[in-house]
């Protein structure tokens, strides 16, 4: 990642400053080391449109899903209802020859 480096130096102000330049006994200005700053670099904003339609892809592949699962359930129920009146008419034939013998 690129780093931007901001720099600040020391600078004499009018009040530190001397009045001449002629260096008659007036001390020299303390060295002062740059201050350095390390900024993070700007990140690029990232666009929201692929995370929504990721988001509704997985709700409609969610919604097929379930869809498919209650249709499979639904055949399941039918079929063992028909089962079971299958088995009910049966069981009255069988136990109906038994009961009444043919003449």
């Amino acid at each position: 990642d690129p780093v931007h480096l901001i720099t600040t130096a020391a600078q004499p102000t009018p009040a530190t400053a001397p009045a001449c330049t002629c260096h008659h006994g007036a001390a020299p200005a303390a060295y002062a080391p740059p201050t350095i700053v390390y900024a993070p670099a700007p990140v690029p904003r990232r666009s929201v449109a692929p995370y929504v339609a990721a988001s509704a892809a997985a709700v409609a592949g969610v919604a097929a899903l379930v869809t498919v699962l209650t249709a499979l359930l639904l055949a399941l129920a039918v079929a063992s209802v028909s089962v079971a009146v299958v088995a009910v008419v049966l069981r009255s034939l069988i136990n109906g020859q038994r009961t009444y013998p043919r003449r």
